[in-house]
């Protein structure tokens, strides 16, 4: 969400709580609330989840994922929640892991192969090299990825990973850290599983919201300066 503007931007067709992206304005206030668990017992996060791989468990109200192997120890969610939306969790590493959190969204499972499947994902000081970055599963030709977030493993995170019609978005503590447009993207009405993984690591989450977004688009230009 952005709350300040540089003199050059245009003007936000907002008026309450959103976020601004490359052409176009996400009405939080306006979009449906899909999945609203502020915390978990261990029978809530069964009746939403599946375990497919690592070990997951439900602790002080938290899920709490732990995986030290190289592959991603997921969960992924019974429910379908197709089009346009956003998974929002608030998050924290559990010690003395420092490293990966990680978000999926218009996700699938290949229950051939035992994997996930078509997917946008999403981490948070991971990439191998302390990154918040995006990737598309399964042939991860389409990434991106910055190494600019000053991350604290201390600290409790809101991490919210969105995706309108390929147009795929980050925020952290309410703010834009990083989009990706895809070319080719996947169809929302096809896949519609939202999930987490431990990759090598060891967090835990509450708050879980799962919105479908409410939005404009918006032509991008520049207010006039001289």
């Amino acid at each position: 969400m952005k709350s300040r503007f540089k003199k050059y931007e245009r003007p936000s067709t907002l008026n309450g709580r959103g976020v601004i992206l490359m052409g176009y304005d996400v009405d939080l206030d306006r979009s449906e609330l899909l999945l609203d668990v502020p915390t978990f017992t261990q029978e809530r996060f069964d009746e939403l989840f599946e375990v497919k791989s690592g070990s997951w468990s439900v602790k002080d109200g938290w899920a709490e994922g732990k995986n030290p192997e190289m592959c991603p120890g997921m969960i992924i969610s019974r429910a379908d929640h197709f089009g346009n939306v956003m998974v929002e969790i608030v998050a924290k590493l559990v010690e003395p892991c420092t490293h990966d959190i990680d978000l999926m969204v218009n996700g699938s499972w290949d229950e051939e192969k035992n994997q996930r499947g078509c997917a946008y994902v999403a981490g948070l000081e991971g990439f191998y090299h302390g990154c918040v970055g995006i990737e598309k599963s399964p042939d991860y030709g389409l990434n991106a990825i910055t190494i600019l977030f000053p991350f604290e493993p201390e600290r409790e995170y809101k991490v919210a990973l969105g995706n309108i019609d390929g147009h795929v978005f980050v925020l952290v503590d309410d703010r834009v850290c990083l989009e990706v447009t895809d070319p080719e993207p996947l169809d929302t009405q096809k896949y519609g599983k939202i999930g987490f993984e431990a990759f090598a690591s060891w967090w835990r989450f509450k708050d879980l919201k799962v919105y479908q977004l409410a939005y404009t688009p918006v032509n991008e230009y520049y207010l006039k300066e001289f």
